[in-house]
């Protein structure tokens, strides 16, 4: 069992995952300081507030964050743009390979006929 586990976090797919999940943690991060710390002031010249984080709307006893719901929708556009873009890059640096279709062998080609016969009936 244990070599078996080896064998499998030896896979390059599995640690690609694991690489590309660490990466999109810190790029996580970036995007919600660029955010944060940029793009909520540029708004905030806008709608006059400087932390969109802060708004808030309240009824009752209940606070309904919505500045902070609204950085998090800009964070996810901007995450989403960006792998939009990495992938639109890799795609063009490395064009995926033709799939040639395989011919059908001769065995395939009588099936089929017999089956169009059948089908005639």
């Amino acid at each position: 069992m244990l070599k078996e586990f080896k064998q499998f976090i030896a896979r390059g797919n599995v640690m690609d995952l694991a690489v590309g999940v660490i990466i999109g943690a810190a790029f996580t991060s970036i995007v919600k300081s660029l955010v944060t710390n940029l793009i909520n002031p540029l708004i905030g010249i806008f709608i006059g507030k400087i932390d969109l984080s802060n708004l808030v709307l309240k009824v009752g006893d209940a606070t309904f964050r919505y500045g902070a719901f609204i950085n998090a929708i800009i964070n996810f556009i901007i995450v989403a743009f960006v792998v939009f873009l990495l992938i639109k890059t890799v795609n063009r640096v490395f064009p995926q390979k033709k799939v040639e279709e395989a011919k059908p062998s001769n065995q395939e080609i009588y099936l089929k006929e017999i089956l169009d016969l059948l089908k005639q009936k």
